[in-house]
């Protein structure tokens, strides 16, 4: 008996930490992929972004509603609208800017059966010349006295791609999406995650837009209609006391397009007062370039493109949030207003300006403002 007491007294010790560092990194660690005995609460959300960088801009706002409709069974509903405005550099080198609304509604669904947590999703997306859907399935488990959630998900997509001015043009591209994680408490102050995720591509994987150089001439972009891409990613987050918490991420990406890619993130939270929570995250991001990507070919080959994102780059982000507790009551509601800012800077190295000569560089902002609610 002394065992099974001990046992729970840790499990319910870990469930608080979860529960704090959860609170205080502002969403950073998703309790619902650990915690699965719990659907998640009702709530409601309401936001609006804006984001602007390198000639494009993008703005609208965002609904999330979530309803429990048993102790076991929940629902959620969500819109997204973008309205955008692109003069970025591969439209103004090789087309006319042009504004267009992307909207995207997205469907889901959680179970929970003693101790596994079950979640259904579904999306579409509308673009004037982009049609994208998808289904996926997550589950996540308690193992080891709730000490350990296991989490693994499937997500097939399938999108239509056309082109303005060019009736002629249809094309599909479909996508496969396996995800494996594990999360364990390591200490009563600390967490640690490892997730890993492998997608497998088919189908039109290009823009009928872009344009590549061979020789210094204008050529249509061609890439493989195949990819399959893993990514490993490793997170650690600890509780500090005194209304500290604190993240570090690690994250490696590769693909048989030849991209290596790499991404470090660390971030700090902390409360002030009873009303108030502030986060910062610095990130920073490098990739090398895929096998068939030139800024200007010197050989005709079968595949290529000067697609800037699947050259040589990288990129720093500094963000912060903050979140201020509007009404609270205990067990009934909680009101919060939020606010984040996230600044990035993009520096390429082999990507140019046509118009200049110079290696290509730009900044991007994004602005969230929103008001999210649980009942």
């Amino acid at each position: 008996m002394a065992v099974i007491n001990y046992s729970q007294h840790k499990a319910k010790a870990s469930w608080n930490l979860l529960w704090r560092l959860a609170t205080l990194l502002g969403g950073v660690f998703a309790v619902h992929g650990a915690r699965a005995t719990d659907v998640p609460e009702d709530s409601a959300e309401a936001m609006f972004h804006y984001y602007s960088g390198g000639g494009m801009t993008a703005s609208g706002p965002a609904l999330l509603v979530r309803k429990k409709v048993a102790d076991n069974f929940s629902l959620s509903a969500g819109y997204y609208l973008d309205a955008v405005t692109n003069a970025s550099i591969d439209v103004v080198t090789t087309a006319s800017p042009f504004r267009e609304n992307r909207s995207e509604y997205s469907f889901g669904t959680d179970y929970v059966y003693r101790d596994s947590h079950l979640n259904f999703s579904a999306s579409t997306s509308r673009e004037p010349d982009y049609i994208a859907d998808s289904l996926g399935m997550d589950i996540a488990q308690e193992v080891f006295g709730g000490m350990t959630t296991v989490n693994m998900g499937f997500t097939r997509s399938k999108d239509q791609i056309s082109k303005h001015h060019a009736p002629e043009f249809h094309d599909q591209a479909e996508h496969w999406q396996y995800r494996v994680g594990v999360a364990q408490i390591l200490t009563p102050s600390w967490i640690m995650s490892a997730n890993t995720e492998i997608v497998a591509d088919d189908g039109y994987l290009g823009s009928p837009y872009r344009i590549a150089r061979v020789f210094g001439a204008a050529v249509p972009e061609n890439v493989p209609r195949t990819r399959a891409s893993r990514a490993l990613e490793l997170r650690l987050i600890g509780d500090l006391g005194n209304h500290d918490a604190m993240h570090v991420n690690y994250r490696q990406f590769w693909d048989n397009w030849s991209i290596r890619a790499h991404t470090m993130e660390a971030g700090y939270s902390r409360y002030f007062g009873s009303n108030w929570l502030a986060d910062t995250t610095l990130r920073y991001y490098s990739q090398g370039k895929a096998l068939f990507y030139s800024d200007n070919a010197t050989a005709d080959t079968l595949y290529v493109s000067r697609n800037r994102q699947l050259s040589q780059f990288h990129d720093v982000s500094l963000g912060a949030k903050v979140a201020y507790t509007l009404n609270k009551v205990s067990g009934q509601y909680d009101v919060k207003l939020n606010a984040a800012y996230e600044l990035t800077s993009f520096k390429f190295d082999d990507f140019t300006d046509i118009r200049t000569g110079s290696l290509y560089s730009y900044h991007a902002s994004l602005l969230q403002l929103y008001v999210s609610a649980t009942f």
